[in-house]
């Protein structure tokens, strides 16, 4: 088994576009520089999404233009579009990902349009990011189960995954969007992916909404999977369980790794600097 693992991290993305309370360009920036210090080689930054479906990130293109860059960090951000691709692109990104859903009913409420319409919306995005040489990451949500339809059938997270990878994605990361996946169930479903993906060009991305996301890291980790999504402080929530847990915690993630013989690379006191002021920019103080 291999001692290292890359935790990919997702904290000003992910963990911040659900927050109420409005957070600043420079908070976002300082927090980003932090990271950037802790030893991450891939952190996403933000996303080039519409102001008016996700206002927090509406400053994309000064977080960017803000952030000090670090030797070996790759820059990521959420492109759902051309027109956020090439946003991107004039920001200097690194590297895009693009998202779509194992469901029908999480598609139809949170991009509204079919799985089918998304995957024709982002398509130009991959045929432009191959001409302009930037990697592209597709995103899985749902891939146990949807808070509209249920439990999730593992072939439709492998069909999804496998036209994501078809389509141009150098890596797929499979999201428990709504923390309800089981170490079981994410068993049955990684199997369903890796009938047609090897777990070299896989990602795991979990919520601790039901507090099983070591678990679930866990069965990939024993599947071979070495990339995992993972949110500083636990930044992050689940607008279908309100209150409950976020992202993983890169922390908890990094220190259960590393009590297991696995190596992150991370820089635990530069950490603890990154978190303070994760905290402190969910609790709208100064950075």
């Amino acid at each position: 088994m291999s001692d290292h693992v890359t935790l990919f991290e997702v904290g000003p993305r992910d963990g911040l576009q659900n927050e109420r309370v409005m957070i600043r360009a420079d908070q976002k920036i300082a927090l980003i520089d932090a990271l950037s210090q802790c030893g991450v080689s891939r952190l996403e930054a933000t996303s080039f999404v519409s102001p008016r479906a996700i206002p927090q990130l509406a400053d994309a293109g000064d977080v960017m233009a803000g952030i000090t860059r670090a030797p070996g960090v790759r820059y990521a951000v959420l492109t759902p579009n051309l027109r956020g691709f090439e946003a991107a692109r004039a920001a200097g990104a690194d590297e895009v990902a693009v998202f779509a859903s194992a469901s029908e009913g999480f598609s139809q409420a949170n991009l509204n349009c079919s799985v089918a319409e998304s995957f024709a919306r982002f398509a130009p995005v991959l045929e432009a990011a191959e001409d302009a040489k930037i990697p592209v990451r597709g995103y899985v949500s749902c891939v146990t189960d949807c808070p509209f339809d249920g439990s999730t059938p593992p072939s439709a997270v492998a069909r999804i995954a496998t036209k994501l990878m078809t389509m141009g994605c150098f890596e797929i990361s499979l999201g428990d969007t709504i923390g309800k996946g089981r170490p079981d169930t994410v068993y049955s479903m990684l199997a369903a992916v890796m009938t047609e993906l090897p777990a070299s060009v896989l990602a795991g991305h979990f919520h601790d909404t039901g507090g099983k996301a070591i678990r679930n890291i866990a069965v990939c980790l024993d599947a071979g999977v070495r990339v995992f999504d993972t949110a500083v402080a636990g930044l992050g929530g689940c607008p279908y369980a309100p209150g409950a847990p976020g992202n993983a915690d890169t922390r908890v993630v990094m220190e259960w790794l590393e009590e297991h013989g696995v190596q992150t690379g991370l820089d635990a006191d530069a950490l603890g600097h990154a978190e303070a002021i994760a905290k402190a920019v969910r609790q709208g103080a100064a950075v």
